[in-house]
């Protein structure tokens, strides 16, 4: 049952995504906004440097089979990994300003990040740094005027990612990684600073979840991005990874917030973490969160098998049971993920991740809060794949 807060958060997280798929990210005009020191390490969720990183975390998982029985899969980190990624946390903040302070919470900035992001410190060096989002409050507050605002958050970003090139990178490849808020904020720094220029050479891919890039109906490049092209192929670099999902129930339609084309000769980009050659539907790897702590947001947390077995990983694994392909039906483009459910045997026949409007499930949102985790998975195995083909470049 959802508590009445989470409901309220519910409506109000609502309200965020409708405006920030209209109101498009652009960088600080004026600004008088005191710049954020990226030499403090305080000033990182996660960072090589951190002697208590973040993303330093047992990322282990308990896969639950379709029989029932449990078995726990480690998840070891790189040691000595040749590229790096840089991560964007989504819209998290609850802070009653316009702007989200540099410390953030653990129900928001910090346990996102660990269900997002942490897993690619299989892959590579992790850096994520904090920024000043624009928060939930704002975004209710000044509806009216969002789009006049001075950009704090993608100066944040853009200092950020040039404190890690000046500082970190070495010439090294670079995973950018993002989702909702932190999407946008990446789409505006690549078109800002990446597409087109020497830098892009050391583009190994960017993941860009739960917001639109723009593709020519048919085409993969051109639209939001000139030169950066969707990925097509594990192995395949200097590309972009651009999914927004829904189930195969409810899909996008009417006022559905993510996927819409802009116009008759565009769409957006679709490519399935689990298929990016787009072959048809694929098992997907997802990394489900098992941290009690968010059930009020979304849904009560289920019982992982049927009699019930504790399971004390932050992870659980569901192999076989969902899938997912990329769909475009001329309005939407999306990755649709099915649930291969079966009620005879003792596993549970679903997963949470809907956000609700009192009672109901929200049909415009999609999946958007499970973007990231239901492919978890696969991103970080197409990283790797990647990482070689950049090596060997």
């Amino acid at each position: 049952m959802k508590t009445k807060m989470g409901i309220e958060i519910l409506l109000v997280l609502t309200v965020l995504l409708l405006l920030q798929s209209v109101t498009p990210v652009q960088a600080q005009a004026g600004g008088a906004a005191e710049m954020v020191d990226y030499s403090d390490i305080d000033n990182w969720i996660c960072h090589p440097d951190n002697e208590i990183d973040l993303c330093d975390q047992d990322l282990s998982a308990t896969v639950v089979h379709a029989d029932g029985s449990l078995t726990i899969e480690s998840w070891p980190e790189h040691p000595d990994p040749a590229i790096d990624c840089f991560y964007v946390y989504p819209t998290t903040s609850l802070d009653a300003q316009t702007y989200s302070d540099l410390k953030p919470g653990r129900h928001e900035e910090l346990i996102t990040t660990i269900t997002q992001f942490a897993h690619f410190k299989s892959q590579c060096r992790v850096f994520a740094p904090i920024y000043r989002q624009i928060t939930i409050q704002a975004l209710m507050s000044n509806a009216g005027n969002l789009a006049g605002n001075d950009q704090v958050n993608y100066q944040d970003v853009l200092l950020s990612f040039q404190y890690y090139l000046e500082n970190y990178n070495n010439g090294r490849g670079f995973v950018l990684i993002g989702h909702s808020q932190g999407t946008s904020l990446l789409i505006e720094l690549m078109r800002n600073e990446i597409d087109g220029k020497p830098i892009q050479n050391q583009l190994v891919s960017a993941i860009l979840a739960g917001n639109p890039v723009v593709v020519p109906k048919g085409q993969d490049v051109g639209g939001t991005f000139q030169n950066i092209p969707l990925c097509r192929a594990d192995n395949q670099i200097g590309c972009a990874i651009n999914f927004m999902s829904y189930r195969d129930t409810i899909p996008p339609e009417g006022f559905a917030i993510f996927g819409r084309a802009p116009n008759a000769e565009s769409e957006v980009g679709c490519t399935n973490p689990a298929n990016l050659a787009d072959e048809g539907p694929a098992p997907l790897d997802a990394y489900l969160s098992n941290i009690g702590e968010i059930a009020a947001a979304v849904a009560p947390m289920p019982d992982w098998t049927n009699p019930r077995q504790e399971i004390t990983t932050r992870f659980v694994k569901v192999p076989g049971l969902l899938f997912g392909r990329c769909v475009n039906n001329e309005t939407y483009s999306y990755l649709e993920m099915s649930v291969n459910a079966d009620s005879s045997d003792p596993r549970a026949d679903d997963i949470r991740g809907d956000l609700y409007q009192g009672p109901a499930i929200s049909a415009a949102w999609g999946l958007h809060l499970i973007d990231m985790t239901i492919v978890q998975g696969d991103l970080v195995r197409v990283v790797g794949e990647q990482a070689k083909a950049y090596q060997h470049k």
